[in-house]
């Protein structure tokens, strides 16, 4: 397969490697995991400004169309932040959700708000049951006159609280199965909080009988907005790349410049096996990654494919960061140094989408292993 990029893709990286570099240095980041709240103001303008939101998003909703491989580009440097933002979950899968499930009058309503950094928007799928399938759902829409009332708990939310709008995953009742519903972050009954011990954007969503109109609800839509999380979950790996990427960097670099009992560290055989496996992963991820998106992109089955990428790359990421920690030793626990913001953000992506088991057993009843 071949990974090399096409011209546009290369502009994209170049803009975003430049964004990263200018931006997004360490302290930056530092300031931004210690102040989550500095991040709107921050980074969402100019990434608004480069026009990144509309990326996955079609022209006729006001976005640029491109292909998912081309947002997987611009995800991939930023993961070598890594940048954090609502990004990924609003301008990309909840984007998707509304392209594959929407009505036309929700996606003239919302998509070109999305696409221009106007609306932000996250999903609220996973509950206390906590899980990424339809049978963990337990929040509920009640009827109330011609719309609806809608109560329950949403945990471990990325990006909640950046947002102006929820798309909620809920059972109504008189449907069939399990809807999404569009909820505005800021109305009446919603309440949300940051989790601690993830990457900031993690939180708790609390509804208690939020009221919803009815053309914010889009019936049984769950089919529809399981096949968009699918699809959507190579460009999460490609930010997971990213980060294995810097990872990877870190670790060469300082087992390059590190000295120990009169040599650099990296001629101690333990210290290059630890690099080997490091970017053993990193390739590992990089290459299901992209296999994925190149599929999706042409249109092909791609269904075995997306689910090998997050299963590959979930656990690539952690078990980077796990080495890269056996070559700093205690430098790396340092929160200035900054491998730690690698290290939680692999343990928070790592369910995110699906944990890489799950996401096993759906390939096993891809490939007609077991039955469904």
């Amino acid at each position: 397969m071949d990974l090399s990029l096409n011209d546009t893709q290369q502009l994209i990286q170049d803009s975003a490697r430049d964004f990263v570099r200018g931006s997004c240095g360490r302290d930056v980041l530092l300031k931004l995991d210690r102040d989550p709240s500095l991040v709107m103001s921050t980074l969402w303008k100019p990434m608004s400004e480069l026009g990144w939101p509309g990326m996955a998003i079609p022209e006729e909703y006001g976005g640029t169309g491109n292909s998912l491989t081309d947002v997987a580009v611009l995800f991939e440097e930023l993961g070598c932040g890594p940048v954090p933002g609502p990004l990924l979950s609003s301008a990309v899968l909840c984007a998707r959700i509304l392209m594959e499930a929407g009505s036309d009058a929700l996606k003239k309503a919302w998509l070109p708000r999305i696409a221009s950094g106007e609306r932000v928007f996250a999903l609220a799928l996973t509950e206390t049951q906590y899980g990424w399938t339809a049978d963990n759902v337990r929040a509920t829409a009640k009827r109330a006159g011609s719309d609806y009332t809608l109560s329950g708990t949403k945990v471990f939310v990325h990006d909640a609280h950046f947002a102006t709008d929820l798309l909620v995953v809920a059972k109504v009742e008189g449907g069939k199965g399990i809807s999404v519903l569009r909820v505005d972050a800021k109305a009446a009954g919603v309440s949300i909080r940051a989790l601690d011990g993830f990457v900031t954007s993690v939180c708790e969503v609390l509804l208690e009988n939020v009221k919803v109109a009815a053309a914010d609800v889009i019936a049984d839509g769950w089919p529809a907005a399981e096949r968009a999380m699918l699809a959507v979950t190579p460009v999460l790996c490609a930010y997971q790349v990213g980060s294995c990427k810097t990872v990877f960097d870190l670790s060469l670099n300082y087992a390059r410049e590190r000295t120990q009992f009169g040599q650099i560290i990296g001629r101690f055989s333990r210290v290059q096996d630890h690099l080997i496996h490091l970017v053993n992963h990193l390739d590992a991820a990089r290459w299901t990654t992209y296999e994925a998106l190149s599929k999706l992109d042409a249109g092909v089955d791609a269904v075995a494919s997306c689910h090998v990428a997050k299963s590959v790359a979930g656990e690539s990421h952690m078990h980077a960061c796990d080495y890269a920690h056996e070559v700093h030793a205690g430098i790396g626990v340092s929160r200035e140094y900054g491998l730690t913001l690698h290290t939680k953000l692999s343990r928070s992506l790592y369910h995110c989408l699906g944990a890489p088991r799950l996401h096993r057993k759906k390939l096993e009843s891809v490939l007609g292993l077991v039955t469904a």
